[in-house]
């Protein structure tokens, strides 16, 4: 008698934002923020929002997360996994497509103002701040002229 497999649970899949702009220097910098939960840096992120797009949701992120508004791209530049804890104390696998960010400003005040700190890096240095290296890449990879 053969056992029944289990299969394996799909993975969940998030929208970010990767906030970046140009410096004086004419370097790309990105913004990083803090999780909630572990204080480790991470870009804007979210769950997919009814009749909003993948980079819509991901400009919404940036904005209640960080403040920033700006030009979104309309095409993923990459994308992450990593296992997140949900409020029931669960762990989900999620795959986490990334969308570019040209900030424009940053707010006075945004939704979670308060509950994360924010930082601009250069790109090697936001690189190397966030755990996951698949991330870490796409930073890397963001072109200089974006």
């Amino acid at each position: 008698m053969t056992s029944p497999r289990k299969k394996a649970a799909a993975k969940r899949v998030q929208y970010a934002a990767l906030p970046y702009r140009r410096s004086g220097d004419s370097r790309t910098q990105v913004m990083l923020v803090t999780s909630r939960e572990s204080g480790r840096w991470v870009i804007p992120k979210g769950w997919p929002k009814k009749r909003k797009t993948p980079y819509a949701t991901a400009a919404c992120e940036a904005l209640e997360e960080a403040g920033v508004v700006g030009k979104v791209g309309r095409d993923s530049i990459g994308s992450y996994s990593y296992r997140k804890r949900l409020k029931s104390g669960a762990i989900v696998a999620c795959e986490v497509r990334v969308f570019p960010l040209k900030v424009k400003r940053q707010q006075k005040s945004w939704p979670e103002r308060g509950e994360r700190e924010v930082q601009w890096f250069s790109r090697t240095k936001a690189a190397k701040a966030v755990r996951e290296s698949a991330l870490g890449e796409i930073i890397r990879n963001l072109p200089k002229g974006k």
